[in-house]
């Protein structure tokens, strides 16, 4: 039985998102980022479409008990994106829940940052904050400092890649004891 969630990712998808947040009223995990930064660098959303796997996050009420957890962003007719973020509940083969929503990108962001509803007409913001320039990982964020995500093209990472990631949101920010790693 699929189930849908409100989920904001990166998702992630984000968003984080997903991700992507705070547009709930599930529960809130602590701030873990106090001056979340701008995003740093532009982004090509042609090249920000397509599959993600979290690869660690924030724990957050809306992504309770998920692993093997993804986003998919693609292009929409309207010029939109939709978002599809899929988890694992209680386990890697656990029961598949799925949610469907679209995205938007804030003008003057340089693409870096989006508006995402999973159930409009609310929007939570999702903020790519760095990302790997042939675009095999982002780091994804919103302002409230709440919400992280850390994203890859490849389910598994090797254990130096996750680290480099990690210590990269500590960079931005991010209190990095507090990320939940994702099991694929």
């Amino acid at each position: 039985m699929r189930k849908a969630m409100s989920v904001i990712m990166p998702a992630a998808l984000l968003g984080a998102a997903m991700l992507v947040s705070g547009c709930s009223t599930l529960s809130r995990g602590p701030v873990g980022n106090t001056a979340v930064p701008p995003p740093a660098k532009v982004v090509d959303i042609a090249r920000y479409q397509g599959l993600w796997y979290e690869i660690g996050r924030y724990e957050n009420g809306f992504e309770k008990g998920c692993e093997a957890v993804t986003a998919r962003y693609g292009p929409l007719p309207d010029g939109k994106i939709e978002v599809v973020n899929t988890c694992h509940k209680g386990a890697v083969d656990g029961p598949v829940s799925t949610a469907k929503g679209k995205a938007k990108v804030v003008d003057g962001s340089q693409n870096a940052k989006l508006k995402v509803s999973f159930f409009g007409p609310f929007y939570g913001d999702y903020w790519v904050l760095d990302r790997a320039e042939d675009y095999s990982w982002a780091i994804v964020g919103e302002p409230s400092g709440r919400y992280l995500w850390i994203l890859s093209r490849t389910a598994n990472l090797s254990e130096a890649d996750r680290n480099t990631l990690f210590t990269r949101a500590g960079e931005l920010g991010y209190d990095t004891a507090l990320i939940r790693l994702v099991k694929h």
